[in-house]
């Protein structure tokens, strides 16, 4: 049997979730929200671009506009009402300190005890599929600019230090540590993807609900075998 994973913590109040693009939390991650803010719980989200590159078919011009709508759609469903964007360019994100000052300026804002991201290995699902670089820039410039949030010396003019970050969440990750049940948040976590309608029927042929049914349901169904057969988001957790 495979290693069993821990339930996640939940002596905290407040979350942000810092990703590469729209969409990126809706893919498992959006049902886990769902059952953080039916806790009581906040979680404002943080996209570091508007998503414009990622629909062949509307030019950047456009897309961005019609991806930021539904990102914002697609937070309402699960309970988040804070949702940021940076600006940077999709698709050509740049690891460096200017990433991380934005990030780290955002953790000040926002005074998370928890910061969920998404898994920035070199590849998905042990290798079968090469990781995006916009998902390796983000996810890595978060891990080190929690770090930077608590170090008045770095970037101080990004406001008051921030050093109350207790853990760091990785979604997607294939070397998963926790999960949360979300038994009572997958409808949700459903209807938070299918809110990406323009994204998805770029994608795909297939009816945008049924895709993100099959979707998010079968991957909380296949982590249901690591946490005692109930449906789950699994994330890798890094203490602080």
């Amino acid at each position: 049997m495979a290693d069993q994973l821990e339930p996640m913590p939940t002596d905290w109040q407040r979350a942000l979730a810092v990703v590469a693009h729209p969409d990126d939390l809706e893919y498992g991650c959006a049902a886990a929200v769902a059952t953080w803010t039916a806790a009581g719980r906040e979680v404002a989200y943080l996209m570091a671009t508007r998503g414009e590159a990622g629909i062949d078919t509307l030019a950047p011009a456009e897309a961005g506009p019609v991806r930021e709508r539904e990102e914002r759609a697609g937070a309402a469903v699960v309970g988040v009402t804070t949702v940021e964007f940076l600006d940077h360019a999709d698709g050509v994100i740049e690891y460096g300190p200017a990433l991380r000052r934005d990030i780290a300026a955002a953790i000040r804002r926002h005074r998370p005890e928890l910061v969920v991201t998404l898994n920035f290995d070199d590849t998905w699902a042990g290798g079968a599929y090469w990781n995006t670089p916009d998902h390796r820039a983000v996810g890595r410039a978060v891990m080190d600019a929690v770090a930077d949030a608590g170090n008045r010396w770095i970037f101080p003019d990004a406001g008051e230090p921030w050093g109350g970050v207790r853990w760091v969440a990785v979604a997607g990750s294939d070397s998963p540590t926790h999960a949360v049940d979300v038994t009572d948040g997958l409808e949700a976590g459903v209807r938070s993807l299918v809110a990406h309608r323009a994204y998805i029927e770029a994608l795909t042929g297939d009816d945008p609900e049924k895709y993100a049914r099959e979707l998010v349901e079968g991957f909380a169904r296949e982590s249901a075998t690591r946490f005692a057969g109930r449906p789950a988001i699994p994330f890798r957790l890094f203490n602080r």
